[in-house]
């Protein structure tokens, strides 16, 4: 399906990150020459170790913030799989000029480094946070609210420059708005982890998950294999009318953060079950959350011909086993 890929070059941005790695190991399998670029500050060398010997991979260690490093990097590639960014709303709330610095300086050097360089098409991760204070459920793609969030600034921002570059200086682009994503490689430690792997971790740990609120909060949690099916879709299109878009990526269901928690013992009491008795806790709402986020992928199913591989419950199941395994093993 994506043979039209083989042989060609991709540079992958942050790609020793969670989302990053696991598209340079898909584009590895397709037979696709796989350039890394990232600054180890939030990605992690182990994501990418399998294949740093691997005849059809390079990794650049670099950061987005410097322009040469991007001209460098963007040299004689064909595509860009933008995933370089500075994530979570609370980090921005606590140090906005940094995600700033990252996420809007360092996106507009890859858009001038991919123009510079003829890229023939840069594929960016846009998020679902550019929906902001929007009440609208399902979140269609032209029907956005009020940012809430200093990093949700910056992912709007770069939905704004990727158009003004396809109309100055008609660079192909098409951005991704990621609702949730989880899976393998996501790193369930630090102060900024995401929910799915820190309770997973917890839960394993028999220490007690705090959600934020009554719980009642729902997101449309999302499958790493959808998002590689997404990215990979966006890069292989050759439907023009796809083409300089924004695209939901996501399942198109909500789960909220008590059926999240119920799911996720299900799953490990298999393992384990003691982890069905853990105690849940209760703590305040967190600045800058949106109550309920559910995407319609109408669009992408339309235009892309995309369509989910896999569920929120089977995603789940696979991604507790691969916790499982590497934590307790």
């Amino acid at each position: 399906m994506f043979s039209s890929l083989q042989n060609k070059t991709v540079l992958v941005t942050g790609g020793a990150g969670f989302i990053g790695s696991n598209l340079c190991e898909a584009l590895l399998q397709l037979d696709v020459n796989v350039r890394c670029l990232d600054n180890l500050e939030t990605g992690f060398i182990h994501n990418i170790e399998p294949f740093l010997n691997h005849k059809n991979f390079q990794f650049i260690q670099a950061d987005i913030r410097d322009l040469e490093a991007c001209q460098n990097a963007c040299y004689q590639v064909d595509y860009v799989l933008h995933q370089a960014a500075l994530g979570s709303v609370p980090r921005s709330i606590k140090d906005p000029i940094t995600t700033n610095a990252v996420n809007v300086d360092g996106f507009l050097n890859m858009l001038v480094a991919s123009r510079d360089q003829k890229v023939k098409r840069f594929v960016y991760a846009a998020s679902s946070s550019t929906y902001g204070d929007s009440n609208i459920l399902p979140k269609k793609e032209d029907e956005i609210g009020t940012p809430l969030s200093p990093y949700a600034i910056t992912k709007y921002v770069n939905e704004l420059y990727a158009t003004i570059f396809k109309n100055s200086f008609n660079l192909d682009t098409v951005g991704l708005r990621y609702f949730n994503v989880f899976g393998r490689k996501q790193d369930p430690n630090g102060a900024y982890a995401a929910v799915i792997p820190k309770f997973v971790i917890q839960l394993i740990n028999h220490e007690s998950p705090t959600i934020n609120g009554d719980g009642s909060n729902s997101r449309d949690f999302t499958y790493i294999d959808n998002v590689i099916r997404m990215n990979l879709l966006a890069l292989s299109t050759k439907a023009e009318s796809a083409l300089n878009q924004i695209y939901n990526t996501a399942v198109g269901d909500r789960t909220t953060l008590v059926q999240l928690v119920h799911s996720l013992k299900k799953y490990l009491s298999k393992f384990d079950t003691a982890i069905v008795n853990v105690k849940v806790i209760h703590g305040p709402d967190r600045l800058g959350d949106i109550p309920h986020s559910q995407a319609s992928i109408d669009k992408a199913v339309r235009l892309l011909n995309y369509k989910p591989t896999h569920s929120f419950e089977s995603g789940l199941e696979n991604a507790v086993e691969w916790y499982w395994k590497q934590f307790k093993s």
